[in-house]
C-alpha cells in the first residue's frame, strides 16, 4: 500500500471508525469496507491510494442500544470532530469528495433525505461530491429495489469522477 496522501486526490467521508478500524488502525477495513470496495470496483490497494478516509468523528461510538449497527455520534461529537473535516478540506483540496451514508451526507450537504441525494452530483466550493448510502449491513436502503437504480447512478458518477481525475 502507499503511504497516506501520496496521489490520494479523492475524499472519502463516513460516520465513524467501526470497531474492525480501530483494531486495524485502518479505515474501512470491515465488512462495510469489503462491501464499499465491491461497489466502487476497487481492489484495497487502489482503493487506498485514491482514496483519503475520514468520518464525521474519529472515535468508534460503541454498539447502538437495539443491538443493530452502531451507535449514531451524538450530535455534540459530531460537531466536535467538524474542525478535523474542515482543516483536511483545505490541506487535501480533494478532486472529488464521496459522502458515504446519511450522516456524512447531512454533515457535508446539510441535506437530510438520502433517498433525493443518492444518484445526484453536487458541489462543495468547487469540489464534486458524490453521495452514496451506507454499505453497513445494518442499512436496508441500499437492498430496496427502488433504491437499487440510484445506486447504481450514483457509482455510475463515482467511476465517471475517478476517470476524469486520470
Amino acid at each position: 500500500m502507499r503511504a497516506p496522501f501520496a496521489g490520494q486526490r479523492a475524499y472519502m467521508y463516513g460516520q465513524a471508525p467501526g470497531i474492525v478500524e480501530g483494531e486495524e488502525r485502518l479505515p474501512w477495513r470491515g465488512r462495510a469496507g469489503q462491501t464499499l470496495r465491491r461497489w466502487l470496483e476497487l481492489d484495497e490497494d487502489a482503493f487506498y491510494a485514491t482514496f483519503f478516509c475520514a468520518s464525521v468523528t474519529r472515535c468508534y461510538p460503541g454498539r447502538a442500544a437495539s443491538g443493530r449497527g452502531d451507535r449514531t455520534p451524538t450530535p455534540r461529537e459530531q460537531d466536535l470532530c467538524r474542525f478535523w473535516r474542515d482543516w483536511e478540506l483545505e490541506l487535501l483540496r480533494p478532486l472529488l469528495v464521496v459522502a458515504v451514508g446519511g450522516l456524512a451526507i447531512k454533515r457535508l450537504l446539510g441535506r437530510g433525505d438520502m433517498t433525493e441525494c443518492i444518484g445526484c452530483r453536487f458541489e462543495l466550493d468547487g469540489i464534486p461530491v458524490v453521495p452514496l448510502p451506507h454499505p453497513s449491513g445494518a442499512s436496508s436502503w441500499p437492498n430496496l429495489p427502488a433504491n437499487k437504480a440510484r445506486l447504481e447512478s450514483a457509482l455510475a458518477l463515482v467511476h465517471d469522477e475517478l476517470a476524469r481525475l486520470e
